[in-house]
């Protein structure tokens, strides 16, 4: 027996003739166990090859494909062998696809822990459970930025090395979850009045749409990216990660950067010759323009050399600033009696002894309550780059009390 399991091929076309088997209506408990007790330790990548294989014969249907794939991932779910698949360093591409997945599973567990309460609740409490339920939901809709970074960036590189069949599967096992994240959301605003009707929707809609998510997971963890790991080199990894920032993340931002070491890959230009790209997204300068003048509060920068060089001009800001106060020393920019003090927050920013500075004036033109923030501005390797003003009217914020949860607009 140890000979059989140890040879390739015939192990291969054993896992071939049992899955189609199971797919032909063969009893599922009974073909599970014989592939854990037979192939318990199988290697992801015959998997892959047997399912490539199955695609390539022409011999399933797009639908049987798709079909096909929950059923050989449900029977080797957990006894895949993955010993063989490359470690990743943080920040590489599927340590953020893996880290998303912790994410998601934490979304996961907050619906089954929703779902239980769910079973006991009265009537009264419907409203309230839909508005978690919503929430969850809007959450688990940030996959699709995970699933098209697969789909037009890791997809790609694996066809490029003649691996199709994975690819083909998972995205239409995307397009599927999308539609039943949309059928979801759509039960989830229809008018469930009670708690039977609230039960209903979680066993007919949103319970299927959460076990397509979470075999996903396990699609990708044991067969997709171990398989990829062991596929694309360096070049292509370091492609993937640059133009990952394109598509954003699913419920996580990567604190990570990446590169690959000696590999030297020409940098991606995504934008317009007017753009600006920083290392968050990017913007034209229309858009900048315009984002910095219905900023809710008014900034200025003053470089690590003590010469102002920018400020918002937004037509509602606190103090008056001209475009006559940019090149100049900042001490130039302040009445003589308060030079002393600005003098000293340079000084305690650029030694590095402190790095906020916070004031407020009570009273301001005789109603209003001005908040005036100090930063000291550092780079990758903490050193001095200037310091960031941030000055803000709170005086309607000192106002608020209680609670606002419906949607009001404010006129002016």
């Amino acid at each position: 027996m140890s000979e059989f399991i140890n040879n390739s091929t015939q192990r291969k076309e054993k896992l071939r003739s049992l899955l189609l088997e199971l797919h032909d209506g063969g009893n599922p408990a009974l073909l599970r166990q014989h592939l854990i007790n037979v192939l318990r330790s199988i290697p992801y990548n015959e998997v892959v090859e047997v399912e490539q294989d199955l695609i390539n014969s022409n011999s399933l249907s797009e639908e049987e494909i798709l079909e096909f794939c929950d059923l050989h991932t449900a029977v080797l779910d957990g006894s895949i062998d993955l010993k063989g698949a490359k470690d990743m360093l943080p920040g590489h591409p599927v340590d953020t696809f893996m880290k998303e997945n912790v994410a998601i599973r934490k979304e996961i567990e907050a619906y089954r822990e929703t779902s239980k309460m769910i079973e006991n609740i009265t009537d009264s409490e419907v409203p309230g459970y839909i508005l978690q339920l919503r929430t969850i939901f809007n959450n688990f809709s940030d996959i699709d930025k995970h699933y098209k970074r697969k789909e037009y960036l890791l997809f790609p590189f694996l066809e490029k090395h003649l691996i199709t069949g994975p690819p083909k599967v998972m995205w239409g096992k995307h397009d599927e979850t999308r539609e039943l994240l949309k059928k979801s959301h759509e039960v989830l605003n229809s008018a469930i009045t009670n708690a039977d009707s609230l039960k209903s929707a979680l066993k007919e809609s949103l319970d299927i749409t959460v076990e397509m998510i979470e075999g996903m997971i396990k699609k990708e963890e044991e067969i997709l990216f171990p398989m990829a790991m062991d596929t694309l080199n360096e070049n292509e990894w370091f492609k993937v990660y640059q133009e990952t920032p394109e598509f954003g993340f699913c419920l996580y931002d990567p604190e990570n950067e990446w590169t690959p070491a000696g590999v030297n890959v020409e940098k991606q230009e995504y934008i317009h010759a007017d753009g600006i790209r920083l290392s968050s997204g990017a913007f034209n300068i229309d858009e900048l323009e315009a984002l910095f003048k219905h900023l809710p509060i008014d900034i200025t920068f003053v470089d690590k050399d003590d010469k102002v060089r920018f400020f918002s001009h937004s037509p509602n800001r606190v103090f008056e600033r001209n475009r006559s106060i940019i090149g100049r020393d900042v001490r130039m920019c302040h009445p003589p009696g308060s030079v002393h003090v600005v003098e000293q927050i340079i000084r305690d920013f650029k030694s590095g002894k402190e790095n906020k500075a916070v004031f407020w004036i009570s009273g301001f033109q005789k109603d209003r309550f001005i908040l005036i923030e100090y930063y000291a501005v550092r780079g990758k390797e903490d050193e001095y780059l200037g310091v960031l003003e941030v000055t803000q009217d709170i005086t309607k914020l000192r106002e608020l009390e209680g609670s606002q949860r419906l949607l009001s607009y404010e006129h002016k």
